[in-house]
């Protein structure tokens, strides 16, 4: 097995300092937003047998097992991830399977640049994902009921929302969702801006229900997605706790450290709250216009002590494992590839000790155990 050594990523959204204090460094006044854990070639962890997505390269069945590699192809499927949002993540929704590959293949027949900043579609496979939090996590996943929408809005008291909240009560709801979120980002910059201020205003004044919007408006003034996050459901995570995000369900990250997982894709369509394109058509062929709980998922424990998080799709499984003192060692050997994260504690798995913020990659099909005080977390695919 390989101890990995993982890239952390800047993005501007990030917390200064929730994967400084996990990892037990001091922070550097930069915000440290993810740390990348897999063999995803923007970013792929080290290993003292080179970068992690070489060395799959060259034996890809010894590395992910036969199993994997026919049901996924010869690359690691899942990419895994520290995410520490300090700020509002953009507003976005993922494409199904299909949809990126008809996305992806348009764009490359018209000639489109991949590193373009109007390209929706980097890569053709879908980026289903779950986030698990290990601080209390902030988010929002999936729309509200218009009802319960258009409530929100009139709460607010300002007269430009208006004409949002009756079209949230004239149509059934696919069609009203529909409708309000095309008004919203189609409409006048100049206008939306105001009534984003108004709004915004009026949120900080009644607070309550309204703080998390009043907070996204301090990050993004005048953005439409101010007015769109109302439009969906606000979720607070306790530690333990997770969202699976399928495709064309509209979420974003607001704050919180958690552990993510994802299919391997970078397609994502933007609904606001970024100053990066909003393809506005695309997005509305992607969103699935559905009133969604959003499904907290807890942990399934089984016999041997693993926590299962279930979801419904095969290219990642994620699972934990909280070791007490002096509690017996877990065989987690396994016929497909797996990476290891110790967020918790000191743990050993096979001949390496992982302490807080520590990866390792294990080959399919190589004996280990774990052991220890902590917590781990294990990515694995089901094949």
């Amino acid at each position: 097995m390989d101890r990995l050594t993982n890239t952390i990523r800047p993005y501007a959204w990030g917390s200064t300092t929730a994967i400084p204090q996990l990892i037990g460094v001091s922070p550097t006044g930069e915000p440290q937003a993810e740390m990348w854990m897999g063999a995803h070639p923007g970013a792929p962890s080290r290993t003292e047998r080179g970068p992690l997505n070489e060395v799959i390269d060259a034996h890809p069945a010894d590395e992910l097992g036969d199993a994997a590699v026919e049901k996924f192809g010869p690359r690691l499927p899942f990419l895994l991830k520290l995410l520490a949002a300090g700020a509002p993540l953009s507003l976005q929704v993922h494409p199904n399977l299909q949809q990126a590959k008809e996305g992806y293949e348009d764009e490359e027949r018209r000639g489109v640049p991949i590193d373009a900043p109007h390209r929706n579609y980097k890569d053709a496979n879908h980026k289903p994902e779950l986030i698990c939090a290990l601080t209390p996590f902030d988010g929002l996943c999936g729309f509200r009921a218009p009802e319960e929408a258009a409530q929100l809005l009139e709460g607010l008291g300002v007269d430009s929302l208006k004409p949002y909240a009756d079209l949230l009560r004239a149509h059934p709801e696919e069609a009203a969702l529909r409708e309000v979120l095309t008004a919203v980002l189609s409409a006048d910059p100049g206008e939306m801006e105001r009534t984003v201020a108004d709004a915004t205003a009026a949120a900080q004044r009644i607070g309550g229900a309204y703080e998390p919007y009043a907070g996204i408006a301090h990050h993004y003034p005048g953005d439409p997605g101010v007015i769109a996050a109302m439009l969906l459901n606000y979720v607070q995570l306790q530690p333990g706790e997770a969202l699976f995000l399928g495709a064309g369900v509209p979420h974003a990250y607001l704050n919180g450290l958690g552990v993510e997982i994802m299919a391997n894709s970078d397609n994502v369509l933007r609904c606001g709250l970024t100053p990066k394109h909003v393809d506005v058509p695309e997005l509305l062929r992607i969103v699935h216009f559905e009133a969604t709980d959003p499904g907290v998922l807890r942990p399934e424990a089984s016999p041997e002590g693993e926590e299962v998080y279930d979801t419904p799709i095969d290219e990642f499984r994620l699972s934990r494992f909280v070791l007490p003192e002096g509690g017996a060692d877990h065989d987690l050997t396994a016929a497909t590839p797996q990476v290891l994260l110790c967020t918790a504690g000191t743990v050993r798995a096979g001949g390496l000790a992982l302490a807080p913020g520590e990866s390792a990659f294990v080959p399919a099909g190589e004996k280990v155990n774990v052991s220890g005080s902590g917590t781990v977390f294990r990515a694995t695919v089901v094949a």
